[in-house]
Formats: structure tokens, C-alpha cells, sequence
């Protein structure tokens, strides 16, 4: 009986070290957030979401990212972050497959990997889009239609060849327009722009002294519609040649009220923050990540495989619609 005792005591206080081991070990994970470029308006409101998951959650997160949207250099501090030891490591890829390399030596060492805006990303845990991605690249190219009157020629901007959702979008989006819009005609491959406003800009002027009957510009990446905006106001009157995309609200609002941005479509960057957070934590902590869980302020999730990568992708339906009108209201 005695004997008994004392093995069921052992068995008690091992349990008690093994959890309070894991207890420990989630109050000192790290969870890194690896944004395309720091310090742009974009990346800005995502890290907002990426600190308030950390308070609220109780967990230390923090945000970083390159200098410039350069692929060697996002791979180059995932790298470092590996060295580090952190505990999970979620990226907004420059290119998804410069980055399937180091993810592999991420979950070799146990670090979760977690993606954004890459739903075709391997390599990952799983990727979170906040959009139906398919829904959204056809809808800025509905948009731009709609303005365009069905006809003429138009371009699309993206951040670079390289970055998965804005490459995806154009692809789903310009076969939508070939298939409802045959008399829709893109002038060029699409143009990478940097994530820069200067570079949008400059790309734009060179599309209208080719190209002067052009009616339409499609841009991804933020800062694409802004340089174009921007543009456009030293070249014609407002709508002369439509402008569709993604945009911050409050970076677009000016251009929105004038007539040179007719139309922005979104997701907020901070739920996007908070959501990789949430759910790193989530896995930290053991939980089951499951269809139909909630997330804060996001509701529930529903979870995907791609059918060519067999990845899961986490999904969530929180498509903003932006209009001269809206702009100032959604509070970023």
C-alpha cells in the first residue's frame, strides 16, 4: 500500500513539473511577424494588430521586416530568427518560394511556420487570408470594368512578379475579364512597382505617354493606386482613366474624394496581425486548430486545403469596400 503511495505521489509530481515546464515555455515563447518592407502605411496598421494580440494574449510578439521588399533579405532575417530560437515565425512572403528553404529549417527545429496573403505557400503550418481570394481578385477587376464601360485598354500594378496573392489575383482576375469583357484589352505584362509610391508613379507616367488611350489601372500592393493617383493629377481630369485596387483608407481618402482613385477594395492589415498571433498562440498552447474556432473580432475561421499544395489555409470573410464615402469611417 505504502509503495502505492509513493508512486502515485512521483507520478503527481512529475505531472506538476511537466506542466509548469509547459506553462514556462508558453509564457517565454517569441512569435516574430516578418512583414515584405518595413515602414510603410500598410505594414504599419498590420503591426498595430500584431502588438495588440500581444497584449491582449498575454505573450511577447513582435513585427520586423527589410528595408525593402527584397526576397534575399526577408530570407536573410527568417534565417536569424531560426538562430534565435523563437518560437513561431509568420511571414507576409516577397517570394514564397525563396522562403520554402528556411521554413524547412524552422519546423526542423520545432518553430511554427505561419503565412499571409501566400495561400499556396509550402512549407507552412498554415497560411491566413482575411479575404476569399479568388472573390477579391475578380471584384477589383469587376470594378474597373464597370468604370471603364466594358472597353478599352487598362494595366495592373503589382508589388513584384514575385509576391503570391498579388500575382494571384491578376491571374484570376484577368481571366475573368477575358471571359466577361472580350472587348478588355491589357496593354502590358503586369508591372511590378516596389511597394513604393515613387516607382507606381513613375510607372504610370510611362503607360500614358505609350499607351494615351488608356482607360484603366489595376493595382496591388497599397501604394501602387497612390503613385497612380498621383500621376493622374498632373496628366488629365478625374476619371479619365480609372483606378482601382488595394488602398489604406486614410492614405487613399484624398484621392478617392477627387475622382483619381474611383474604387479600393481591402482587408484591415491589424486583423491580419492579430490573427497570426492568435493563432501561434493558440498552437503554442496545444490547442486543436479547427473549422469553425473563434478568433477575436474575426469570427470564425474556415479552414481550406489547396488542392496543389495540400496546404491548410485559414480563412476568414472581412472584405472591405472602400469609397470616397467609407474612407474616413473604417478608422485606419
Amino acid at each position: 500500500m505504502r509503495k502505492n503511495v509513493s508512486v502515485a505521489l512521483a507520478l503527481v509530481m512529475a505531472l506538476s513539473l511537466i506542466l509548469c515546464g509547459v506553462a514556462a515555455e508558453a509564457k517565454d515563447a517569441q512569435i516574430a511577424v516578418v512583414v515584405k518592407i518595413s515602414g510603410i502605411p500598410w505594414f504599419n496598421r498590420l503591426e498595430e494588430g500584431v502588438k495588440r494580440a500581444a497584449g491582449e494574449l498575454k505573450v511577447n510578439a513582435y513585427q520586423q521586416g527589410p528595408s525593402d521588399a527584397d526576397p534575399a533579405q526577408q530570407v536573410k532575417i527568417v534565417e536569424d530568427l531560426i538562430a534565435k530560437g523563437v518560437s513561431a515565425i509568420c511571414v507576409v512572403p516577397n517570394d514564397a518560394k525563396a522562403l520554402e528553404p528556411v521554413f524547412a529549417k524552422a519546423k526542423a527545429k520545432g518553430i511554427i511556420v505561419l503565412t499571409h496573403e501566400s495561400d499556396k505557400q509550402k512549407g507552412a503550418d498554415f497560411d491566413i487570408e482575411l479575404i476569399d481570394n479568388k472573390k477579391f481578385g475578380e471584384m477589383n477587376f469587376e470594378r474597373v470594368a464597370k468604370a471603364m464601360g466594358g472597353k478599352g485598354e487598362f494595366a495592373v500594378f503589382v508589388g513584384s512578379l514575385t509576391v503570391p496573392l498579388h500575382n494571384y489575383w491578376a491571374d484570376v482576375g484577368l481571366a475573368y475579364v477575358k471571359a466577361k469583357y472580350p472587348e478588355m484589352k491589357l496593354v502590358t505584362d503586369r508591372i511590378p512597382c516596389g511597394e513604393s509610391v515613387e516607382e507606381s508613379f513613375k510607372k504610370t507616367n510611362d503607360l500614358l505617354k505609350t499607351y494615351p488611350n488608356l482607360k484603366g489601372i489595376v493595382g496591388f500592393g497599397s501604394l501602387g493606386p497612390i503613385g497612380a493617383a498621383q500621376a493622374l493629377k498632373k496628366k488629365g481630369p478625374a476619371g479619365a482613366v480609372a483606378v482601382v485596387g488595394t488602398v489604406i483608407p486614410s492614405h487613399a481618402a484624398p484621392s478617392l474624394k477627387d475622382g483619381y482613385i474611383t474604387h479600393g477594395y481591402l482587408w484591415d492589415p491589424a486583423d491580419a496581425g492579430y490573427a497570426m498571433v492568435a493563432v501561434a498562440k493558440a498552437m503554442l498552447d496545444k490547442q486543436e486548430i479547427k473549422e469553425g474556432q473563434e478568433i477575436k473580432g474575426l469570427g470564425a475561421m474556415k479552414i481550406v486545403t489547396d488542392p496543389d499544395t495540400k496546404g491548410k489555409v485559414i480563412t476568414f470573410d472581412k472584405i472591405l469596400d472602400i469609397t470616397a464615402e467609407s474612407a474616413g469611417k473604417l478608422g485606419f
